[in-house]
């Protein structure tokens, strides 16, 4: 059977080559929705390698975290913001997993990925869910796990508030829009675990660190955070 897939696969590339989402060159036999090139110019924070970067360093005097840092550099215009586009508005949840395996690729030989024992993606309200077809976060965290070896849990945070987008919004409004729009489910999975809150672009940190003081509120919990991108601009 996985035989025939493969040369009805190969058949099929032959005639509608795979493309690159952003420069369009026809795909090489291992490369997934995005050449190696293009790729490569996405520009990586190494975030993971210091453990006071400018991700870290937007929760001092908020929240208390173990690791926080992000993979790629988000800014407007670039090959990443039309990935992640692509991601959250044309329901490409393939290319949300295939991302979270770079990031996966990138970091699995870190402390962060030794000590970390659950990743939760930081979850959407059930309707947006809906609108949007699937949780990008969670495919992202999916990707993560495959490399990296740890599971991934989205029922341990749930989004009770339907809030508006935090786009344009300043710090303090994106903080007012997220405060109280998170519950914990399952408390008692999680105890004396070290969690990985996971989400797909930090800006100001608003969604995250109101995940994140739920749940040091659980007995023993670490928490650490870590997305796809900072958002630079």
């Amino acid at each position: 059977m996985i035989f025939i897939k493969t040369i009805l696969k190969d058949f099929f590339n032959l005639f509608i080559p795979s493309k690159c989402l952003n420069c369009g060159i026809n795909l090489h036999e291992h490369e997934k929705f995005v050449c190696k090139d293009c790729l490569f110019k996405i520009p990586q924070t190494r975030f993971h390698l210091y453990s006071e970067n400018a991700v870290s360093e937007l929760f001092w005097g908020r929240v208390k975290l173990e690791y926080a840092f992000s993979y790629y550099y988000f800014t407007k215009g670039s090959i990443l913001q039309g990935l992640i586009h692509s991601i959250k508005y044309h329901h490409n949840k393939e290319l949300a997993f295939e991302l979270g395996k770079q990031f996966g690729i990138g970091i699995k030989d870190s402390d962060f990925s030794k000590e970390i024992e659950l990743i939760v993606p930081v979850p959407l309200h059930p309707k947006k869910e809906k609108q949007r077809g699937y949780n990008q976060s969670k495919y992202i965290a999916l990707g993560v796990s495959d490399i990296i070896k740890i599971d991934v849990s989205d029922n341990i945070l749930k989004r009770k508030v339907y809030t508006s987008t935090q786009t344009k919004k300043s710090r303090i409004q994106r903080w007012e829009n997220v405060k109280n729009a998170f519950i914990i489910e399952n408390e008692s999975f999680i105890k004396n675990k070290h969690i990985a809150i996971l989400d797909d672009v930090v800006t100001t940190g608003a969604t995250i660190e109101a995940c994140a003081n739920l749940l040091k509120n659980i007995e023993g919990v670490k928490v650490s955070v870590i997305s796809l991108a900072y958002a630079t601009d």
